[in-house]
């Protein structure tokens, strides 16, 4: 463990061994007050890099110069232009090249992988989900049951956290998953918790459900570009994640989709397919019969979206040179470092007769989440406006949380320090 300090002096000197500084003059930091803002919102949504403007730029003149020649003319042609994305995307999903493409938005890729994974059959119809699952999972889970005949109140099966605790137990899932192994259908959980940043253990998770006969699939939206991934290695079935927040693609930016090579070849699982789905090598021969793509692709249904994808191939781009191993390390120490301050925080507080303004609900361990320390504040709601209105943007979750994610691209310690001196004025 770092021996840190509470010290102005002691955040600069991070910040000046840091290999990784360099990196936030390569995004665009929002101003508050005539001065850069303390930007903790990359959970919600990423920063723009400068550069990005240039990636999609480059399309837009590809463009204006080819007309549609451009699918197969421009420096990347558009036909192939998902292609390019792939390499890059899997190194970070862990993940072979063929069980990765970019695609569609968050919900509609997790809506075609359930129409593969979630097949109830006789008594095997449920799901397994987080209760605080994010509202976009929950309306497709709830959608999905009724569509095949199902009450959500009976097909759905909702992890809760013990008594008086906020974070989900691995044993405790496990257990559930093996109470209900006859009726479990397929798994599917948030990878990182959006309320409270757990990272679960994807990999124990998987293998319960594969004993129960059921699949496992995870929504990687807080996962992606955050922690470490072994998708292929872990032998998860499916996922689907955005590139809006850590991957700093843009507002809506492209999703993408994982899905396990061992299904690759599998003519069972039902598809909803689509033109762009279709094997490349005769999509414009347009055969009366769909042809899927090898993997991943064989579920792509439209044209690529270009400009979108040029957002987040700018971002990826980044992310190779500053290293996956790298800034994995930085955002352990951002994170544990704000955690130290906050219980700073306490501990002064604790010595009068106010007692501790602020929970920490996030794992303890580094290992078990991600860049996010969720937190429950006294006067919550009051602390996040008077936060905003001095700089720090963060983000409100009803009903009680505040969640700040120091992201290792462009936060520094320094940062993470004001932030926290800020917060110990506010409570």
């Amino acid at each position: 463990m770092v021996p840190f300090e509470n010290s102005e002096q002691y955040a600069l000197s991070m910040d000046e061994q840091d290999s990784l500084k360099d990196f936030r003059n390569q995004f665009y930091i929002p101003v508050i007050h005539g001065r850069d803002a303390l930007y903790f919102t990359g959970n919600s949504l990423g920063l723009e890099p400068r550069s990005t403007q240039e990636y999609v730029l480059n399309e837009l003149e590809e463009w204006a110069s080819y007309g549609v020649e451009g699918h197969f003319h421009a420096a990347t042609p558009w036909y192939h232009y998902q292609d390019s994305l792939t390499l890059q995307l899997a190194e970070m999903m862990g993940a072979e090249k063929d069980e990765v493409v970019a695609m569609n938005t968050l919900t509609t890729n997790l809506h075609l992988l359930l129409v593969s994974f979630y097949r109830p059959q006789g008594k095997r119809y449920k799901i397994l989900c987080e209760y605080d699952a994010f509202p976009s999972d929950l309306y497709a889970l709830q959608s999905q049951v009724l569509f095949h005949g199902y009450s959500p109140e009976d097909a759905l099966i909702f992890l809760r956290p013990r008594p008086g605790e906020y974070i989900l137990r691995t044993e405790d899932i496990q257990k559930t998953i093996e109470k209900n192994r006859d009726t479990i259908a397929s798994v599917m959980l948030g990878a990182v918790n959006y309320y409270t940043g757990q990272f679960f253990e994807l990999d124990k998770i998987t293998k319960a459900a594969h004993d129960a006969g059921a699949t496992a699939g995870f929504n990687l939206a807080h996962a992606a570009g955050n922690v470490p991934l072994k998708l292929h290695e872990w032998d998860v079935d499916y996922a689907c994640f955005c590139s809006y927040k850590y991957l700093n693609a843009g507002p809506g930016g492209v999703s993408g989709i994982f899905i396990h090579n061992r299904h690759a070849t599998d003519s069972s699982l039902p598809r909803f397919a689509g033109w762009w789905g279709n094997d490349p090598e005769t999509r414009f021969s347009f055969p009366r019969t769909f042809i899927p793509a090898k993997g991943a692709r064989g579920w792509q249904l439209s044209n690529a979206p270009v400009l979108p994808m040029a957002a987040l191939k700018a971002s990826l781009d980044i992310f190779s040179v500053a290293g996956l191993e790298r800034l994995y390390a930085k955002s352990r120490l951002l994170t544990s470092y704000l955690e130290f301050l906050i219980d700073d925080i306490n501990t002064a507080k604790e010595k009068t007769d106010s007692g501790q303004p602020v929970t920490i609900i996030t794992p303890r361990d580094p290992e078990s989440r991600g860049c996010q320390i969720s937190m429950v504040v006294r006067n919550g709601r009051s602390v996040f406006e008077k936060l905003t209105d001095a700089g720090c943007i963060t983000d409100w979750r009803e009903p009680d949380v505040i969640r700040v994610a120091p992201v290792p691209l462009y936060n520094s310690f320094m940062d993470v320090y004001r932030f926290a001196a800020i917060l110990g004025t506010l409570v």
